[in-house]
């Protein structure tokens, strides 16, 4: 190759390899944006509760309920209720004896509008921000004999999608992280004449 050539190549050559060291530098920088920092460890995946996420669903499916189980006494002096509220209706039950004899219902229509402030209403009181509890811990058999336990759960149909509940003893207060008075409250206010049903089971 004659001199003139070798000049005309050197050029070309430098531009390449000025080219290829502003591409390198351009996968570095964007490798470090996209990766955080150069953190080696991930971003942390937020977790999503479930249950609070159901419980603002208005969808024809859903429904919240609170159960309300008595101190643990003979069997014909054992009492029970449920409030269930749904996009469609309102209903109370209220139960003798452990195996959940129906003493009296009520059962009322409800519409989604109605649905929706009552839900929404829940979510303020913070009615799903507690963790449910596993295994043995979980388990309200026998808890809390002399007093009242409270459960609540969300439901996907009769499926339950996340349930809480908490009691009138120190030392069992379960998984319930909301104000047990506020949140009771709002469920017997969709219930006309709720003292008429429970009163008759001396709840």
């Amino acid at each position: 190759m004659n001199r003139s050539g070798l000049q005309r190549l050197v050029p070309v050559v430098l531009v390449l390899i000025v080219v290829g060291l502003i591409i390198a530098a351009l996968v570095s920088v964007g490798r470090t944006f996209f990766s955080g920092g150069g953190s080696s460890s991930p971003s942390p995946t937020p977790q999503v509760n479930a249950g609070k996420q159901a419980l603002v669903s208005t969808l024809a499916d859903r429904s919240v309920r609170m159960i309300v189980r008595g101190p643990l006494v003979a069997d014909e002096n054992f009492h029970s209720y449920t409030i269930t509220v749904s996009p469609g209706e309102r209903n109370l039950t209220t139960y003798q004896g452990y195996s959940g004899q129906a003493v009296d219902t009520s059962q009322l229509s409800n519409t989604n509008s109605a649905y929706e402030q009552f839900v929404y209403a829940l979510d303020r009181a913070k009615l799903m921000d507690g963790t449910p509890l596993s295994g043995d811990t979980n388990d309200t058999r026998g808890i809390c004999a002399t007093g009242m336990i409270y459960q609540f759960d969300v439901l996907q149909g009769t499926n339950v999608v996340q349930s809480l509940w908490t009691s009138t003893c120190a030392g069992s207060l379960g998984s319930l992280k909301a104000n047990l008075a506020q949140v009771q409250r709002l469920f017997q206010s969709q219930i006309p004449d709720v003292a008429k049903y429970t009163s008759k089971v001396n709840l």
